[in-house]
């Protein structure tokens, strides 16, 4: 589906919930009676299409609460930031919707309330969602959908080639070689410097048995080697140290990567090419049977302590954010997973090509479940490890014991 069909599909979808929904609720009150008439809201949905898609969720659920919603985004670099100068000077919006990864962070600065002081349940929701949005045993945030990483390949080249699509880390090695060939490579990833360098490590990471307590464990310098045996080969390029995740769908789309390790949130773009046949598997996993642990994305909703009636308007506006037909809909305008089990398995069925992202979810693993507000550290250490290994500066051994001194995890 294109972006614009998947833009306009959620705007028809939200039209006829709005029309069909009870008419809107009372504004929330504060314990004096003054009603709050409108709130303010902070998200980082700057691209033109995300920024109008999330527009309509606002508006759908601004209509049927009574609560106008008075929107600010600032691009994703600036988000933590100004969150984090909003909590100490006490200037934050009522509502905020962050990168999951950020919450707890967030949560431990005393800035946000507790999700059930609102009503909200975590009911059927997956354990891993939960888990992103809870800080000291509170849920402090909840997404109504959610991302992970998938294996997208090129289904005209691998038939080409006598190719199936890779289960097992050797299956991958294998199919990548041999599609390798003529200034081609068979896979492409991206490893930048970065959270997103990190983030698209973890899966060969977790998978493999490693945790983050102990970066340079054998099974993560295991997991580090195979991905630095794949550009050594030269089945991958060695400018993953510099694409970042659009760029390996640019890569991708141009027919210079026969399979790609990408997000769900890139499927629209590929939807956009005609000639191109794709298709999506669960990341390879070490061994056959195994289950592939993806790293959890997507966006949190959070209320911070504002005060008075403002903070219960804003409950009222994430509850509806997170309903079930709003929770649908953002997904499939996003490319997204609905956040409960039972929504996801019916979603996954009229939306074939997001079946592989909604089995990953099952076994997917918040980044801050293991270290709370202290992965952002260690995720860095593990970007400039990835770094040091694939451009040869340090063996994947010797980068890691460096990333497990600098973190301190």
């Amino acid at each position: 589906m294109s972006p614009v069909r998947r833009v306009l599909v959620l705007g028809a979808g939200l039209a006829l919930l709005a029309a069909c929904s009870p008419a809107p609720a009372p504004s929330a009150s504060d314990s004096s009676g003054a009603a709050a008439a409108s709130i303010t809201e902070l998200d980082y949905y700057a691209d033109e299409q995300g920024s109008a898609a999330w527009q309509k969720i606002l508006d759908t659920c601004s209509a049927q609460t009574g609560v106008k919603v008075q929107r600010q985004k600032v691009p994703t670099d600036q988000m933590l930031p100004k969150i984090l100068q909003g909590a100490s000077s006490k200037s934050l919006p009522n509502l905020l919707f962050t990168d999951n990864p950020t919450l707890q962070q967030i949560a431990a600065t005393g800035a946000l309330t507790p999700l059930t002081d609102y009503g909200i349940s975590t009911d059927g929701y997956y354990p891993s969602i939960v888990k992103a949005g809870t800080y000291q045993d509170k849920v402090y945030g909840l997404a109504p959908g959610v991302n992970g990483l998938a294996l997208v390949y090129n289904k005209d080249q691998l038939a080409a080639a006598g190719v199936e699509p890779p289960k097992t880390w050797d299956d991958l090695k294998a199919a990548a070689a041999k599609l390798t060939k003529a200034g081609k490579y068979g896979l492409a990833f991206s490893a930048i410097p970065s959270e997103e360098g990190a983030w698209q490590y973890l899966p060969f990471f977790w998978s493999n048995g490693a945790d983050l307590s102990r970066v340079d464990s054998p099974e993560a310098v295991q997991a580090l080697q195979y991905l630095t045996d794949l550009v050594n080969s030269g089945s991958a390029s060695k400018s993953v140290v510099s694409w970042n995740q659009n760029d390996v769908a640019d890569q991708f789309v141009a027919g210079n990567a026969a399979m790609m390790i990408n997000g769900s949130w890139n499927l629209a773009r590929l939807d956009e090419q005609k000639s191109l046949h794709y298709g999506v598997v669960p990341i390879p996993v070490p061994h056959a049977g195994g289950k592939p642990v993806v790293a959890l994305g997507g966006e949190v909703g959070a209320i911070p302590a504002t005060g008075g009636a403002g903070q219960q308007a804003a409950g009222k506006v994430l509850s509806c954010v997170l309903s079930e037909p709003v929770m649908v809909q953002w997904s499939k305008a996003h490319a997204y997973v609905p956040s409960k089990t039972a929504v996801a398995e019916k979603f996954a069925a009229s939306q074939p090509e997001m079946q592989a992202f909604v089995n990953e979810v099952d076994t997917a693993r918040s980044r801050t479940a293991e270290l709370g507000e202290k992965y952002p550290k260690v995720s860095q250490a593990l970007a400039d490890a990835l770094q040091a290994a694939l451009t040869g500066k340090q063996p994947p051994e010797q980068a890691l014991k460096t990333a497990q001194q600098a973190s301190g995890s």
